[in-house]
């Protein structure tokens, strides 16, 4: 989930490539892209942050960095911020830097448990510094059996707003399947990228069928598909709608109206201002999706 080494291993050898263009000033002139969640119809904004192995340190250094991220999140347009109780210190981080920050209010947090645990989801609370999600997730669904009853509780007290179900496992896929067929969560997060695309067969019609909000995770591969362009410029036939190669991968998965949100995690607040620009101007159509499988398959 985090892009942090591969843009800044080869971010020169693309001479700019991940900088937002002079076309930036006309993207943000232009309206913000929204998606209602299926089961409310409360609209997100559809560019928000990943935190897996990105403010898993809770020092100085990080929660620097943390603020500068979550600062251009917020000045972008941008809302969503999910993390989870594993992933090492990131709430403690986040929760902070919201404090500090006086950010609450701006953004739409989610955050995960391994299990249906009070003790677990106490944890997350304090270390986040909130009294109420936005959403929580099971993380790792991996039996078909398991159940969101507690969730369901915890959402009925008001602890969340929204709650919903995570995996990044293909092997687990079945198991997805099932509970989400069952369990009709408000969101299913799953692992989805360009070069990865395993989700659209199953777990996105599904997702539709029961009415629920789809996050994808991953969104660039665990970092292949910028090593795979690394050292290439952005075609021209793609310079319509993406002004970076993030961008690029980013609205493959925005142009599916399934897709609620993607979260790509980054720990640089540039990085994370020109995934925002994802948000902004035109996707593509079916025919240039089309043609960024065969240009992503040729590498």
């Amino acid at each position: 989930m985090t892009i942090r080494i591969t843009r800044r291993d080869f971010a020169a050898a693309l001479a700019g490539g991940f900088l937002v263009s002079s076309k930036a000033t006309a993207q943000t002139e232009t309206p913000l892209l929204t998606r209602a969640i299926p089961g409310s119809g409360e609209r997100i904004p559809v560019v928000g942050l990943g935190t897996a192995a990105v403010f898993d340190e809770d020092d100085e250094t990080t929660r620097r960095k943390a603020d500068a991220v979550v600062q251009a999140l917020v000045k972008n347009g941008g809302r969503l911020i999910d993390t989870a109780s594993t992933y090492g210190d990131a709430e403690s981080v986040l929760g902070k830097v919201m404090a500090t920050a006086g950010l609450r209010d701006k953004v739409f947090i989610a955050t995960k448990l391994e299990s249906p645990d009070t003790e677990e989801l106490k944890r997350s609370l304090t270390r986040l510094k909130t009294e109420k999600l936005d959403l929580l997730q099971l993380h790792n669904v991996s039996k078909k059996q398991q159940s969101l009853e507690r969730f369901r509780d915890w959402k009925q007290r008001g602890v969340c707003r929204y709650i919903g179900i995570t995996s990044t496992f293909r092997g687990d896929y079945p198991a997805v399947e099932a509970v989400l067929k069952r369990e009709k969560p408000d969101f299913v997060q799953i692992d989805y990228s360009l070069d990865n695309r395993g989700a659209e067969k199953s777990i996105l019609p599904l997702a539709a069928e029961v009415r629920a909000g789809v996050l994808t995770a991953v969104p660039y591969g665990n970092g292949r598909l910028f090593r795979a362009v690394r050292g290439k410029e952005l075609p021209d036939w793609a310079r319509g709608f993406a002004n970076s190669w993030g961008q690029f991968f980013l609205k493959y998965l925005l142009a599916d109206p399934r897709v609620t949100a993607v979260i790509p995690g980054t720990a640089d607040a540039g990085h994370m201002a020109d995934n925002a620009g994802a948000m902004r101007g035109p996707l593509p159509d079916p025919d240039q999706r089309r043609r960024m499988i065969e240009f992503v398959e040729t590498l």
